[in-house]
C-alpha cells in the first residue's frame, strides 16, 4: 500500500484539476453572486426586571452562559432548551466571548441581587421551625 491517504489525495487532485478546467471554460461574470455581511445584534431582550432572555423564549442569558461555562457545547444547550435555536445559542456564546467582562459583571450583579432578595425573604418568612410546623399540621388537629 502506498502512503495512507494516497487515494484521497489523488481524488482531491483530480477534482481540483476538473474544477480548474470548468472555471477556465466559464466567462468571468462580475457580481454574479454577492454576499452581504452585516453585523447582527445578539438575540437578547431584557424584561422589566432587567433579566435578559434569549429571543422570545423564557431561557435566560444566565442559563445559557452558566451551561457554557460548565462545559456544555452549543448543541447540548440547544438540545436542553428546545425553545431556542442552535443559531441563537451560538450567537449568545459569541456575544459572551466578545464581551466577557461586561456579561460577567452583569451576572455577578444578578447573583448579588438574588442573594439579597433571598436573605430578605428569610428574615420575613423565617425558615426555622418549618419542619416542625409541617409535621404537626400533617399529624392533624388532635396532636395540637
Amino acid at each position: 500500500m502506498g502512503r495512507p491517504f494516497e487515494q484521497i489525495e489523488n481524488l482531491v487532485g483530480y477534482h481540483r484539476h476538473a474544477i480548474g478546467a470548468l472555471i477556465a471554460e466559464q466567462p468571468m461574470r462580475r457580481n454574479a453572486m454577492t454576499m452581504v455581511v452585516a453585523a447582527e445584534a445578539p438575540p437578547l431582550a431584557a424584561d422589566a426586571a432587567g433579566v435578559f432572555h434569549v429571543g422570545n423564549s423564557r431561557v435566560t442569558l444566565d442559563t445559557v452562559i452558566g451551561a457554557f461555562c460548565d462545559g456544555a457545547t452549543a448543541e447540548e444547550i440547544a438540545d436542553q432548551y428546545p425553545a431556542i435555536s442552535l443559531g441563537q445559542v451560538y450567537a449568545v456564546i459569541a456575544y459572551y466571548l466578545a464581551h466577557t467582562a461586561e456579561v460577567d459583571d452583569h451576572l455577578r450583579a444578578r447573583e448579588r441581587r438574588a442573594a439579597e432578595v433571598r436573605e430578605a425573604n428569610e428574615r420575613i418568612f423565617a425558615p426555622a421551625g418549618n419542619r416542625a410546623r409541617l409535621i404537626a399540621r400533617q399529624a392533624g388537629p388532635e396532636s395540637a
